[in-house]
């Protein structure tokens, strides 16, 4: 097997074959949601380049063994010394997902080669193309075809790799919906297999007082309309105090006027119906599309929809509770600030959150929120760092891909603890001083205070000189 450092060169410079390739990555991109060239280069092939980058520069030093020496060691561990490990699971299923089939899938390929693995990759329907051109890329670089296997796209095929019927599956990684996750963590659970669920989000923005609403509305129409709304961390709830005039003023003014003018976008089909009822329902219970585009046949029928901006709707509603690839967000007035905290802890999704305000203020608020990412003052684009990790809380999945974090999540730990030395104390032979010497140790060590101590000490003291201590007969240490 290859080393860390030799393993982390080969699949770091797979991000030359990237760019060499990268006219023809954007090419196999394309798709119904995918139709801005800018973003697929900007959104997923100058990350994944940044990624395989970081993995060269910084995957050896991550994935290097840590000796566990003398400091700190355990008195009776004396002649003990250890080191852990990272090792490789053995195979990893990658299953890709459709919105971002290069970054996404390209990461959580080149973290688990890394790492010294082999991979077993399903594409999402419809990637197929863009998949291959990936896994060609990777095979250019140095990679051997051997260690990356391409299965077909359809469910079947990650059904089977499950089953283990073609060979044993070690962990398996998975980008896509909540009820997705459900399913393969349901065969995942039958195989006894290890995995990381990075699923989907409902994710709240955060508007506090003195927020700069001009660029607030500027980013949420980013996040809305990027990638045609099919954004996992994209916007779908919107907090903010329902007596702050520059709110009220910048949203159903501003946001709504830039809105009306954006183009139509195609909804991708597996969201198509959910995103409609979704809607109907909240519009049916009083809800009110501030936009006043929404054309739900048009959505079911043809996938295109304009951008919906709902008011008037409950917090407890479904469509705040439920995953939503397209461009819909839910404008929540709420008293304070503690409302919007709780309204997002609650959340059984919590993938991602954005807070707007005052820095200090706004960095607080974020400390407060039990979600796995948060941009403050900004929207989306800080998670394309590769030193960050990435997953989620609650059904938004649990496992981090991405950064030194993800790097290790592809590894399990081995301990060697090698000891050297004639001296091993649990061989001793027992006799009546022993519970009085090991109390006495363990009092004198862990005390509270300095005369607790030394209480310990002197009872320590006289069960040895009682006792003859913890010694190891001739006869033991021969035998």
């Amino acid at each position: 097997m290859r080393s860390p450092k030799s393993r982390c060169r080969i699949v770091s410079a797979a991000r030359h074959e990237v760019a060499r390739h990268a006219d023809a990555l954007v090419a196999s991109a394309r798709s119904e949601q995918r139709v801005d060239d800018v973003e697929t280069i900007a959104a997923e092939i100058i990350p994944l380049a940044d990624a395989l980058a970081w993995i060269g520069r910084c995957g050896p030093a991550t994935l290097k063994s840590r000796k566990v020496g003398l400091r700190g060691r355990p008195m009776w561990m004396w002649g003990v010394r250890s080191v852990v490990q990272r090792v490789p699971w053995g195979r990893v299923l990658v299953l890709g997902t459709w919105n971002y089939p290069i970054l996404l899938s390209g990461v959580q390929i080149a973290q688990a080669l890394a790492a010294g693995n082999s991979v077993w990759f399903k594409p999402a329907p419809g990637s197929e193309e863009v998949s291959r051109t990936l896994v060609r890329l990777f095979h250019d670089a140095g990679v051997p075809e051997s260690v990356i296997q391409i299965l077909g796209s359809d469910t079947q095929s990650a059904i089977e790799a499950l089953s283990g019927k073609n060979g044993k599956i070690d962990l398996v990684v998975l980008t896509g919906s909540a009820a997705t996750g459900r399913k393969v963590m349901h065969q995942a659970a039958d195989q006894v297999t290890a995995s990381i669920m990075e699923l989907s989000g409902v994710d709240a923005v955060v508007a506090m007082p003195g927020s700069d609403w001009k660029r607030m509305v500027d980013l949420i129409r980013f996040g809305l309309l990027f990638n045609s709304g099919a954004t996992c961390i994209g916007p779908r709830r919107l907090f903010y105090a329902a007596d702050d005039s520059s709110a009220n003023e910048a949203l159903t003014g501003d946001l709504i006027r830039k809105l009306r003018q954006s183009d139509c976008i195609t909804v991708h089909r597996a969201a198509r119906t959910g995103v409609a009822d979704a809607i109907e329902s909240a519009i049916h219970c009083g809800g009110i599309d501030l936009v006043g585009k929404f054309d739900s046949e048009r959505l079911r029928s043809e996938g295109e929809m304009f951008p919906v901006v709902m008011s008037n709707v409950s917090p407890n509603h479904q469509i705040v509770k439920t995953d939503l690839f397209a461009p819909v967000i839910t404008l929540m007035p709420l008293d304070s600030m503690d409302s919007a905290v709780a309204h997002i802890n609650d959340c059984p999704y919590r993938l991602a959150a954005s807070v707007f305000g005052p820095t200090a203020a706004a960095v607080e608020l974020a400390g407060r929120l039990n979600v796995g990412c948060i941009t403050v003052n900004d929207l989306v684009a800080p998670t394309a760092d590769p030193r960050l990790p990435f997953g989620g809380r609650g059904e938004s999945g649990f496992g981090v891909t991405r950064g030194p974090e993800g790097l290790l999540a592809m590894t399990t730990p081995r301990v060697i603890a090698t000891r050297s030395g004639r001296w091993v104390p649990h061989l001793s032979p027992r006799n009546d001083s022993n519970t009085e010497i090991l109390t006495g140790t363990l009092q004198m060590m862990h005390g509270r205070t300095l005369r607790q101590r030394f209480a310990a000490f002197k009872r320590l003291t006289t069960a040895v000189r009682a006792g003859g201590g913890l010694k190891q007969s001739a006869k033991d240490r021969v035998q």
